[in-house]
């Protein structure tokens, strides 16, 4: 099937990494086409998408006002059924600003203000018509390069298609936050916490010794039972609308033993029955 991606969002929130994501999945990337070209472009994608069955175009503040042009052109590529997805990357503006200032590259917004504040504000408001319309908003406050990649890959891999959507299992330590990207979340610090065993402390929820302790509780095995049973039912459902992607998070308090332990039972289930699975431990190696 082909695929058309607009990749759009706040300057220095990661689109140029995502488009050079894309372009390693076998995507053909356009960075800072004009929007008036999006048309012409699709034509000629639809006449020859045997060879380039899928694109990924970045638009952003550096169209200026040809930028009021895109709602448009997206709600007719809509309309026309088009299979378009508008990814839009955020990020807070502290994170904005230590980005830029690690970078010491120019705001593109610069010229039509003093102060990097006004240049982050500025764009924010000319970007808000696209980030009401997207179909996903990634905030990438928290993400490292590797995260980003991570995440892109198993949401957008063309060599990986699949009547299912693709399930990404995170785990994480409600200390550190919890993560952006999340379509279901649940909390598992309910469970007993092997951090308070001796000998077990030091290891995570990886571990043989740790899975061990925690099936010794019942409540481990009916929470797996459960959760396994209300994805099972809730994955095709999410496929016939069109979900392509699924990120499910298990939180802890540190993100070390109890959601690294159900989240590696979670991925070994989904693979068990042919679902497209991945499992990343976000908080893993923090202290």
């Amino acid at each position: 099937m082909e695929r058309l991606v607009f990749i759009t969002g706040l300057s220095g929130s990661g689109k140029t990494l995502a488009a050079n994501c894309f372009e390693d999945l076998g995507y053909f990337c356009v960075d800072n086409l004009p929007v008036g070209l999006i048309h012409p472009f699709r034509e000629l994608i639809e006449r020859g998408h045997e060879q380039i069955p899928y694109s990924a175009l970045v638009i952003d503040a550096r169209e200026g006002e040809f930028l009021k042009q895109f709602p448009g052109i997206l709600r007719d590529l809509r309309k026309r059924q088009t299979p378009v997805q508008l990814l839009f990357f955020d990020c807070s503006d502290d994170v904005l600003k230590r980005r830029f200032s690690e970078t010491r590259r120019p705001h593109p917004m610069s010229r039509s203000a003093d102060t990097l504040e006004q240049s982050i504000r500025q764009e924010r408001e000319a970007l808000r018509p696209l980030r009401e319309l997207a179909d996903r908003i990634i905030d990438t406050s928290t993400f490292t390069a590797h995260h980003l990649r991570t995440f892109l890959k198993n949401a957008f891999d063309a060599e990986k298609e699949s009547a299912m959507p693709r399930v990404n299992v995170v785990s994480f330590g409600f200390k550190y936050g919890v993560p952006a990207e999340v379509d279901l979340l649940f909390d598992v610090r309910f469970l007993p916490n092997p951090y308070f065993v001796e000998g077990l402390r030091e290891l995570d929820g990886r571990n043989p010794k740790i899975q061990d302790y925690l099936n010794q509780h019942k409540a481990t095995g009916d929470l797996l039972e459960r959760l396994q049973s209300f994805l099972s039912f809730l994955i095709p459902h999410y496929a016939a609308e069109g979900k392509t992607y699924l990120t499910v998070a298990l939180g802890c308090t540190g993100g070390k033993h109890r959601s690294v332990a159900l989240a590696e039972r979670l991925g070994q289930y989904f693979r068990s029955v042919d679902l497209p699975a991945s499992v990343s431990h976000r908080d893993l190696g923090r202290e």
